[in-house]
């Protein structure tokens, strides 16, 4: 942070469950409920049916791949993970789902691989093993030592604000919150006497007033806060309007940057007000190799996005997003014309929402406010 910026990592979709759970040292129960699909190493399968044999088992970091040596160069001051994945041992198989994500917590070293310093865990897999689930998830991150934001033991957890030290006494606030739109059921909901997710059935001005007057009552000068979303569909560069409103809501009402996720491919970036809007990240890390049917989206494309905020002013500064690409369920460094790729549909997705995109030599894309 030498410049006076804070640098943020913004990870999309960290699926550690089913396939990827299966090829780590320590592969938990592959019975899965699916309708098509009764065992996880299926997924293994496929992976391997289009690039090639895996070393099962890997090492905990494998999934990462060039991810890890692009984060340590890159020294981002706080790395924020949306962990889409039950960390439990739980059967307790949530029963009007068909797809179900969990790690055995043996395995929990591969996420610890990334060094993250929070996990969002507002989303629509965290509970697929039940609440005894969600309760091992929550022990086994904190002996980890890994802060959670978005889910809890109650609603006053699952709102809570987790504060991430920087140096000079600043600090990164992120609250988390989980939408009806991106396939959190409303059961999941946490309640004052049940545990569950920071959740919200509609994105409205209301909503998004309770969730930065909490940030407000907290916040103080030299801090940066994130409000990370899950949102939207899986499919589609479209964001809808009611979308557009809640996050500039968010915005107006006092957060720096929205980390939106939830979609399998990176959705439009914007500038509003200066502040960063990720409306998508796409996913980072799935067992969808080999998986058909939405090949136009370059789903196999992944994104590690690095942003740079003021902390003065909360202003974005740029965001990094460096292209990657899944191969033998890891990341590997993307092509050149992929990166070329990624540059294209990143700059036509996000045109007129106030950034100004370029393709850098390395392959990166960076954003700036135009």
């Amino acid at each position: 942070m030498g410049s006076g910026l804070v640098t943020l990592f913004l990870s999309g979709d960290v699926m550690l469950g089913r396939g990827v759970d299966q090829i780590l040292p320590h592969p938990g129960d592959p019975a899965l409920r699916e309708p098509y699909v009764r065992d996880a190493r299926a997924y293994v399968d496929m992976a391997e049916a289009v690039n090639g044999t895996l070393p099962v088992p890997v090492p905990f970091s494998w999934p990462w791949g060039d991810a890890l040596p692009v984060l340590d160069e890159a020294g981002p001051d706080v790395r924020l993970l949306n962990l889409e994945t039950s960390v439990t041992r739980s059967d307790d198989a949530a029963a009007d789902k068909e797809v179900l994500y969990r790690m055995n917590p043996a395995n929990l070293p591969c996420l610890t691989a990334a060094r993250p310093d929070a996990c969002v865990l507002a989303n629509n897999h965290v509970l697929d093993y039940g609440r005894r689930g969600l309760e091992e998830t929550l022990a086994v991150l904190a002996d980890a030592g890994l802060p959670t934001v978005g889910a809890g033991r109650d609603l006053a957890a699952a709102r809570r604000c987790v504060s991430l030290p920087l140096p000079e006494g600043r600090r990164v606030l992120v609250v988390s919150l989980g939408l009806e739109s991106s396939g959190v059921p409303p059961e999941w909901a946490a309640t004052a006497r049940r545990s569950g997710v920071h959740f919200a059935a509609d994105p409205s001005p209301a909503v998004a007033a309770e969730v930065t007057a909490g940030l407000r009552e907290v916040k103080r000068p030299g801090d940066v806060t994130v409000v990370s979303l899950h949102m939207g569909s899986n499919w589609g560069y479209h964001v809808s309007r009611d979308q557009v409103r809640f996050a500039h809501a968010l915005i107006d009402g006092g957060a720096d940057v929205v980390h939106g996720h939830s979609s399998h491919h990176p959705r439009p970036v914007e500038v509003y007000r200066a502040r960063l809007v990720l409306y998508g990240c796409g996913d980072l890390i799935n067992d969808y190799e080999g998986i058909g049917g939405y090949e136009r989206y370059r789903d196999d494309l992944r994104l590690l996005h690095i942003a740079s905020v003021d902390p003065a002013t909360g202003a974005l500064h740029e965001v990094r997003m460096v292209p990657l690409q899944a191969r033998r369920l890891r990341l590997t460094h993307a092509s050149a014309s992929d990166c070329r790729v990624v540059h294209d549909v990143l700059d036509r997705i996000s045109h007129g929402l106030g950034v100004r995109m370029r393709a850098e030599r390395d392959g990166s894309v960076t954003a700036r406010p135009s």
